[in-house]
């Protein structure tokens, strides 16, 4: 059969389906609902084929939300993973090994995402009167107070809910997560904090034997002299503030030096890190435990805090350092991201290459576990090869024992430890070097826990 008459053929036998007894002309297939048709066709004219539209011309793509990791913990979002009905043929499942696609994203504008321990927290476009969700483990009302009964807090959802805080007309506009205290920044560049505050984390008073979950306490940073910060991220119990000043501001926990206040004490009051980072237009901090790195805008790499494998190595011999220091990196072209695990640490420059350093699965194959200084990982394990030439890693991300780099082709990819399978990649064994992620979507951002692994996917269409 020939083309033209094949087409004819489907043409006839859509019109009958579509519209019986009339002939139709070129339509659309249905987005987001809806179908379009045109001015009526001629079937007996072979030149004039039928138009197939499969995507609406006013479509835009949709953020999705992807998580994977262990699923027992409530912190990939998904009810049935936990608490499964068996009648719909539902498993429990402890762990996933692959990324699935979050129902709440499908409901939900997403505008981004924070990993904890063990709980994941979400921004959401004010549609509605909640602009912040939280799943996951909730000792210590990290994400937030719930009671289906008055004086029965969960400490633990199964599923995504919503933070029921006042932020006085405000929504929220990023998330950052630490081992039990939440971290978030609205649209007005103000600051709240919720969760465990037993080092002073969450930049209030340390009160003694203070029930954390039964009384949870939303508190808005006031005393930052910034007027706006653009940046917040979580250690393991410490906070950092980025001002749009570029000046570093901290809390929390600093027997490691982490605070970079010029002491090894806890910090609950909110102040600015001190050392070579003062003076300097800081745009990026990265912390994951209690090792903090930071860039300028030239490009220069800022360290403090713990350095027991040679994380800060370039300045100190000391295992901890409490003041923030350049670090020296001989050759090095301009550095544009930074990222700090538990024990291991990448930097990429500004020509897409990725190096690492520190004791672990640094990305060099199992037999290669340390090493005191930068070295590069080959750009082919990012995508850069003879039919992709152009492909390179445009962002750094760190979990605690893991890494995760995005190209600008939105892959991801993912090294470490590997438990619960918060690599994504079909398997619970840690990886030595990077491997991509099968994941339907253009990747946008990536939070690491210590077991879980969610990301902020941009829809392909």
């Amino acid at each position: 059969m020939s083309v033209p008459t094949l087409l004819k053929s489907v043409q006839g036998k859509l019109c009958r389906v579509l519209r019986p007894h009339h002939v139709l002309g070129s339509f659309s297939f249905p987005s987001r609902g809806k179908t379009k048709f045109h001015k009526p066709l001629d079937p007996h004219h072979k030149e004039e084929l039928p138009e197939f539209e499969y995507v609406g011309a006013r479509s835009t793509p949709d953020r999705l939300v992807f998580t994977w990791g262990v699923a027992d913990h409530g912190g990939l979002g998904r009810a049935s993973f936990v608490r499964p009905d068996h009648s719909k043929g539902q498993h429990h499942m402890a762990y996933v090994h692959h990324p699935h696609r979050l129902e709440f994203g499908e409901y939900h504008d997403v505008i981004d995402i924070g990993c904890g321990y063990g709980f994941t927290m979400f921004a959401v476009h004010k549609k509605s009167q909640y602009t912040c969700f939280g799943t996951g483990i909730n000792t210590d009302s990290q994400i937030g107070g719930h009671e289906p009964r008055q004086g029965s807090p969960l400490g633990m959802l199964i599923n995504p809910a919503p933070l029921h805080v006042a932020l006085k007309g405000s929504a929220v506009h990023k998330v950052s997560c630490g081992r039990a205290h939440t971290v978030m920044l609205t649209d007005t560049g103000k600051v709240w904090t919720v969760g465990c505050n037993s080092y002073g984390q969450c930049g209030r008073p340390i009160i003694p034997d203070e029930d954390y979950g039964r009384t949870p306490v939303y508190h808005n940073l006031q005393a930052i002299p910034d007027p706006t910060i653009t940046q917040i991220e979580c250690g393991q119990d410490t906070s950092f503030f980025l001002g749009e000043s570029g000046c570093v501001y901290s809390c929390g926990w600093g027997a490691d030096g982490q605070t970079g206040r010029g002491h090894y004490n806890n910090e609950p009051s909110v102040g600015p890190v001190v050392g070579d980072i003062v003076g300097e237009k800081i745009i990026k901090v990265s912390c994951r435990a209690d090792c903090v790195l930071a860039i300028n805008d030239k490009g220069d790499v800022f360290g403090w805090g713990n350095s027991e494998y040679g994380q800060l190595n370039s300045v100190t011999d000391e295992m901890q350092l409490h003041t923030s220091r350049r670090l020296k990196f001989p050759g090095m072209k301009k550095v544009v991201d930074v990222a700090s695990g538990g024990t291991m640490c990448l930097v990429l420059d500004e020509d897409g290459q990725v190096f690492s350093w520190g004791f672990g699965p640094i990305g060099k194959g199992p037999e290669v576990t340390h090493s005191k200084d930068p070295t590069p990982i080959p750009s082919t394990l990012f995508g850069c090869n003879e039919i992709t030439p152009e492909a390179k890693a445009i962002s750094v991300n760190s979990g605690v024992n893991h890494f995760a780099v995005i190209n600008n082709f939105g892959s991801l990819f993912t090294w470490g430890k590997n438990p619960g399978g918060c690599l994504g990649q079909g398997h619970s064994n840690d990886h030595y070097f990077p491997l991509r992620v099968a994941i339907a979507g253009q990747v946008l951002k990536v939070s690491c826990g210590v077991d879980h692994t969610a990301a902020l996917v941009k829809e392909i269409i």
